[in-house]
């Protein structure tokens, strides 16, 4: 069985596996390459049938009245190849999806350690006696784009806590600054086109309220996987060079699209020692798995800009980390 390694942050080990990526440089937008294909996931009989219970159950609380999970239109990952270009080397991903929808996606999320008739759990069977990332597609019917978002005007880190009202594993837990799942409804154009890119903007716009016509300074650092919850991520770091907390609480207290997603927001100053410091300063069990990669990867690509793009400036980041747990075990 291939093992995968976690990302260690803070001498924590995470349950995310870093795919690709270091954050010294972005993957061009046009070197992601994302290919559909229209046809719909199938699941082994068994859980088939576990999957129509989930949907029997949502529709009777619908009918009563009742709150109760919709469900959307989504995609399952087929598999994600990372290469290089020819000439520079630079990162090339091509990602392949088909259909899905939520209730698909709740069917293994919420069952990764339910038993099968064969005695196996999902996890034991898909996850554990493999390489987690070569499972069936059934097993990957979410695909999140997560976001760490800086604010140029006063240099902050924003930090997202997930609402006790958002379904799923990664609820009442600090999370990235704003993520969303691929949708069809709202990621698939007329032509079959889907961009990454856009889904981020997506995220900005519905959870941070960030328009279209501001400012953003938009990379993809790299992908991820969630082992915990068996989830693919890409992460995504986005600079508003315009704007400043002040300006971003003004603009919630006005509303935002998907307000009801988180319930606090902590902004951080953007250096690594109090990103870092605030990372630590939380307990563990309070982190979505691939959220302190994310703000990690952040941090160095911060530092790698601001040396003109000397990857040796992702040590700048080590020795912050190295100068947090100091501290903390002086503490």
């Amino acid at each position: 069985m291939a093992q995968r390694e976690k990302v260690t942050v803070v001498g924590r080990q995470t349950d995310c596996h870093l795919f690709e990526g270091d954050g010294t440089r972005p993957i061009l937008e046009e070197n992601v390459r994302i290919r559909y294909i229209p046809e719909r996931v199938e699941f082994p009989d068994e859980i088939a049938r576990w999957r129509r219970a989930i949907e029997d159950e949502e529709r009777r609380k619908e009918a009563a009245g009742e709150p109760h999970r919709w469900n959307n239109p989504r995609f399952a990952v087929e598999r994600l190849v990372v290469t290089r270009t020819h000439a520079l080397e630079e990162p090339v991903a091509t990602l392949t999806l088909r259909d899905a929808d939520y209730y698909d996606f709740l069917t293994t999320s919420i069952n990764l350690d339910r038993k099968q008739e064969n005695g196996l759990t999902l996890r034991q069977q898909y996850l554990e006696s493999r390489d987690p990332v070569d499972a069936p597609p059934f097993m990957f019917c979410s695909f999140g784009v997560n976001v760490a978002v800086e604010t140029g005007g006063d240099g902050k880190m924003l930090f997202s806590h997930r609402s006790a009202r958002v379904v799923g594993p990664n609820r009442s837990r600090w999370n990235s600054s704003a993520n969303e799942g691929l949708a069809a409804n709202h990621d698939l154009s007329p032509d079959g086109r889907i961009s990454l890119h856009a889904v981020a903007r997506r995220a900005l716009r519905e959870e941070l309220a960030v328009q279209a016509s501001d400012n953003v300074d938009l990379e993809l650092l790299g992908f991820g996987l969630d082992l915990r919850n068996n989830q693919w991520a890409a992460f995504f770091r986005a600079v508003l060079p315009d704007l400043t907390e002040e300006d971003l609480r003004a603009r919630w207290s006005l509303g935002i699209e998907d307000k009801w997603e988180h319930d606090a927001f902590a902004f951080v100053p953007a250096d690594p020692d109090s990103v870092l410091t605030f990372i630590h300063a939380q307990p563990p069990e309070s982190w979505a798995p691939c959220a302190p990669t994310l703000f990690y990867l952040s941090l160095v690509r911060s530092a790698v800009r601001a040396r003109g793009g000397d990857p040796d400036a992702r040590l700048e980041v080590e020795a912050a980390q190295r100068r947090v747990l100091g501290r903390a075990g002086a503490a």
